[in-house]
This record gives structure tokens, sequence and C-alpha cells, in this order.
């Protein structure tokens, strides 16, 4: 059986380096061509996000921007930590935090499938459109970042019996 993956572009194209996660949905969208891959820009949509989770994805890519700790603009992959996001917040309709897109999934009856999250950095979440310019540069490598997920997650899938 194939397995489905959502490929979520999150964040608000109006504060500058937010839109980080729509600008690499834009920029790679043509090269996830896998008929089980759906790529989606969500904006600022988190409960269309939970809702569209409702339809039992496999696994969910989470393209978003991150807290600076430091280094604007560097990428980081990792496995999210469902228990501990979904814990901290209750069901918000109006929020596209990952922990409330999981909370409301969870309070609509729902589980968050196997999710990696690739973030960047923001340098500059001021009101305006455009990303920063470090951060900018970061985008071809979270394409390819998205690229490379893709092709393990059948096999991460297939060690967590999923």
């Amino acid at each position: 059986m194939t397995s489905i993956t959502l490929v979520a572009g999150i964040g608000n194209i109006f504060c500058s380096d937010d839109g980080f996660g729509p600008e690499v949905l834009r920029r790679g969208a043509p090269r996830f061509t896998d008929p089980a891959v759906r790529a989606t820009d969500y904006g600022i949509r988190g409960m269309h996000l939970a809702y569209d989770l409702l339809d039992g994805y496999d696994a969910l890519v989470l393209v978003d921007a991150l807290p600076d700790r430091g280094a604007p603009g560097t990428l980081h992959v990792f496995e999210a930590d469902h228990d501990t996001l979904s814990a901290a917040t209750g069901m918000d309709a109006h929020a596209m935090d990952p922990a409330a897109v999981f909370a409301s999934l969870n309070a609509l009856g729902g589980s968050p499938p196997y999710t990696v999250v690739i973030g960047c950095e923001v340098g500059c979440i001021d009101e305006g459109i455009g990303l920063s310019d470090v951060v900018a540069a970061a985008v071809p490598d979270a394409v390819r970042a998205v690229e490379e997920v893709l092709a393990g997650l059948p096999a991460r899938l297939a060690a967590r019996g999923g």
C-alpha cells in the first residue's frame, strides 16, 4: 500500500521571514510531483490544516519559520514531538502555531501523522512582504531538504511500523 504524505508550508507572507514556509512551497511544489505527495501552502489557515489532517495522511512534512536562536537563515530538520506540542495548548481555530494545529486535530478526534519539521530561523518578522536576504538564501536548501525527507520517508515509516 502506498503511503500518502502532506507537505504543508505555513506562515504569514505579510510578516517578512514568517513567509518562509509558503515561499519554499512556491519554489518547490513543481518538484514535488510524486502522486503520493500533496504539497499545499496553508499560509495562516491552521484550522484548514487540522481538518485536512483528518483525511488520514501517513506523514506530514511541515515547512515553517522558527524563532531566531542566534543564527538567522539556519535550517533545522527534526521529528515533531506530538505529545509535547499538543499538550501545550488547547483548540484554537485562529492559530497557525503547529502546537495549536495538533491540539485542534486532537480535539476534532484525529491524531497527527508522523511529522518532520523543516524550519528556518528567522531574521525579521516585522510587517512587510518578502524574506530577508539570509532567509531567502536558505530556500533552495529547504527545497532540497523536503526532497530528501520525502525520499527517506518510506524507510522511516516502515521502521515505525506504519
